[in-house]
């Protein structure tokens, strides 16, 4: 595999194609800080994709000792199934659809542009919960860890990282405990630096079998993660 990755593309060599490599969230963070540690003391913000990227994100900001946040982008479902995205919405109003897919899932303009707006809505709602009404960060002179708990289309990710560069990023590295090498091969192109402990291949990918333990983050949990690292560095 070593050969298919990209040279800005950093992994751990003996989790390659292997599955329950990781505890859970807390675990992969802290592998996910140790292939970090070049950025302890350096200009640098944490942005956590939430739910499931903020209990990976805390623990990474904690033992790097960087400012956490978040960078709210959540992926558009199909009407019949919450789990299938075929598009993204960031916290900025950046809106992608996968253009590749559409034409196989039959969905009218009007489906779509309700699955946008309702996507938007939630975006802003999780926006209002975590931030509040801080101001976003100046990421012109910061380098940007975007981070989620896992890379499997990496779509929505995409999308997070077109709406940094919009607000003014320079420099963006993605951080993620585990990606489909396909992804992870497309995110390489589009920022500077992509960290993935656990990249596999294959025809099937699904962020969960990476993870010994794995559910769903509820956002009461995230948002109370989130508020607990703020307090830290206050």
């Amino acid at each position: 595999m070593s050969g298919l990755l990209p040279a800005n593309v950093v992994d751990r060599p003996t989790f390659r194609d292997r599955i329950e490599v990781f505890r859970d969230r807390a675990h992969a963070g802290e592998v996910l800080s140790s292939m970090l540690g070049s950025y302890i003391n350096r200009d640098t913000v944490v942005l956590a994709i939430p739910a499931g990227g903020v209990p990976v994100g805390a623990i990474v900001a904690e033992q790097l000792d960087l400012l956490l946040d978040v960078a709210v982008v959540s992926k558009v479902t199909l009407p019949w199934n919450t789990e299938a995205g075929y598009g993204a919405v960031a916290f900025d109003g950046t809106v992608r659809l996968n253009e590749s897919l559409l034409p196989h899932l039959g969905l009218t303009e009007r489906e779509m542009q309700k699955g946008i707006d309702q996507t938007y809505q939630k975006v802003i709602r999780r926006q209002k919960l975590f931030r509040g009404d801080r101001p976003f960060p100046d990421l012109s002179e910061l380098t940007s860890i975007l981070i989620d708990d896992g890379l499997a289309s990496g779509f929505t990710m995409l999308v997070g990282v077109e709406a940094l560069r919009k607000v003014g990023a320079n420099e963006i590295t993605v951080a993620v405990p585990t990606g489909h090498l396909q992804a992870v091969q497309r995110m390489a192109g589009q920022v500077e630096t992509v960290y993935c402990a656990n990249i596999r291949g294959g025809l099937t990918f699904a962020v969960a079998d990476a993870y010994q333990r794995w559910s769903d983050i509820r956002e009461d949990e995230a948002v109370s993660i989130y508020k607990r690292s703020i307090a830290r560095r206050s």
